[in-house]
Formats: structure tokens, C-alpha cells, sequence
């Protein structure tokens, strides 16, 4: 079972604006198809996937829309969300105590979600133990040089970086390389950074305050420069965010 194509992928990038407002999370998808195994088994049945905090993104399903997936939430709201809403088991549990074997799973996927917990600690060690043999975990994160707005001079337009941090329910500002390498106790297998310097000045206007109709008139004036940042980024460029994949 082969991972969706890179187009077909992006395609589905669920921001209604996926070249403006949406286009750091296009990166994020890229960055993840980069480091996501073409297969997850070497047998024709389905993989089974873990996706720790979908719910909403629905992303593992996305990216493996043939594997068998049960999506962990410890909000039970989040049950029948997402573009996977009834394609995929939801189990309401704690990312710290998750309510399965070990190895049950062919991939455990954490999509922007260590930095929303306080015991990453425990998160990362619950994702490896029910991860096979063999199996992936895939992440997705800040690295700790995120910073909003990326771009001082477009402070006075945006909100402060305390206000989005809290209202995206963050604990911490992300990571440095050797504190993801600690967290699964090895470097990853690969890794893909996303939102460089220049694809970062998309970012920093979809959060700010401007108006629809002002942040148009933004994108306009700096589209070549943020087309030129997406279109030469290389995985093993610097970026305000980063994706990896951590074999068991």
C-alpha cells in the first residue's frame, strides 16, 4: 500500500486559501510526504496506523488513505471530525497512557502535537512502545527557532506570539535537534524542515490582523518572494518547523 502521490496529497490541504493563508501548512505536508516511507509493510495488508492527536487534520488517512487507522484524541468532541471522519476508529485516551499493546501499530504518527504536551517525555516513549519492530513514527514540530512574527517589522500588524501560543494550546516554542534525537533516543531516519525565511512572510500574514482584504493586497506584494522561498527550499534547509521519521 503505497503512500498517496505528492500531488494528490497537497491537493488536499484542508486551509480554503492553500497557496495564501494556507501555505505554511502545504509546506508541513510536503515536509511530511518527504520523510513518510513509501510503504509501511512489505506484505499486501492494510498498515495500521496510530494518529495521536489527528483528529481534526485527519493527515494519516490523507497520506495512507488505504491503511487501517484509529485516530487518539483526549478530547472526545473530536470523534467524526476531519476530512476521515468515518473511515477511522477514534478512541478517546491520553497520549501519556495509550490504551494498546505493544507493537500494535505498522506507523504512530504525531503531527504538531509535542508541543502541546507537558510530559513529551512520556508521549514520545507511549508512540515507540506501540510502534513494531521495524515500524515508523513520524513527527511533525517547531523547532526552537519559531518566532511570530518571524519578521520584527511586521509586529505592530500581528498578534503577540504569548497570544497564539496559548491560543494554539502550546507548551513550549519547539525543539532543538538534539532534544527531538533525546526524546526518541536516536537521530531520525529522515528529516525535512519547513517555513524558511521567505515562505515565512506568508505566515506571518495569515495570523496577523489584517483584514481579508489587506492581507490580498500583502500576499500580492510579496508573492515572488515567498514563491521563490517554497519552490528552492531543500529538506535540509534551516526552518522555523520540522518533520522526521524515527524507525523502531
Amino acid at each position: 500500500m503505497p503512500k498517496t502521490p505528492l500531488g494528490a496529497f497537497l491537493a488536499q490541504n484542508p486551509f480554503p486559501h492553500g497557496l495564501t493563508d494556507g501555505l505554511f501548512y502545504r509546506e508541513k505536508m510536503r515536509a511530511i510526504h518527504r520523510i513518510a516511507p513509501d510503504r509501511l509493510r512489505d506484505d499486501d495488508r492494510p498498515a495500521r496506523i496510530l494518529d495521536i492527536g489527528g483528529g481534526r487534520s485527519g493527515l494519516a488517512w490523507l497520506l495512507y488513505p488505504e491503511a487501517q487507522i484509529t485516530s487518539v484524541d483526549i478530547d472526545p468532541e473530536l470523534a467524526g471530525h476531519g476530512p476521515a471522519a468515518g473511515r477511522v476508529t477514534f478512541v478517546c485516551a491520553d497520549a501519556l497512557r495509550l490504551p494498546f499493546a505493544d507493537g500494535a501499530f505498522d506507523a504512530v504518527t504525531l503531527f504538531d502535537v509535542l508541543e502541546h504536551i507537558p510530559d513529551d517525555r512520556q508521549a514520545a516513549a507511549e508512540a515507540a512502545r506501540v510502534t513494531r519492530p521495524g515500524g515508523v513514527v513520524l513527527v511533525s514540530t517547531p523547532t526552537a527557532t519559531w518566532r511570530y512574527p518571524y519578521f520584527r517589522a511586521l509586529a505592530p500588524l500581528c498578534p503577540h506570539e504569548r497570544e497564539l501560543m496559548a491560543e494554539w494550546g502550546h507548551v513550549r516554542r519547539g525543539y532543538r535537534a538534539d532534544e527531538l534525537q533525546a526524546l526518541f533516543g536516536k537521530a531520525p531516519e529522515t528529516q525535512a524542515s519547513f517555513i524558511n525565511a521567505f515562505t515565512a512572510l506568508f505566515h506571518d500574514i495569515a495570523f496577523s490582523r489584517l483584514g481579508r482584504r489587506a492581507r490580498k493586497l500583502a500576499y500580492l506584494a510579496t508573492s515572488p518572494l515567498a514563491a521563490l522561498g517554497y519552490l528552492l527550499h531543500h529538506p535540509a534547509m534551516g526552518g522555523a518547523e520540522t518533520a522526521g521519521a524515527w524507525r523502531r
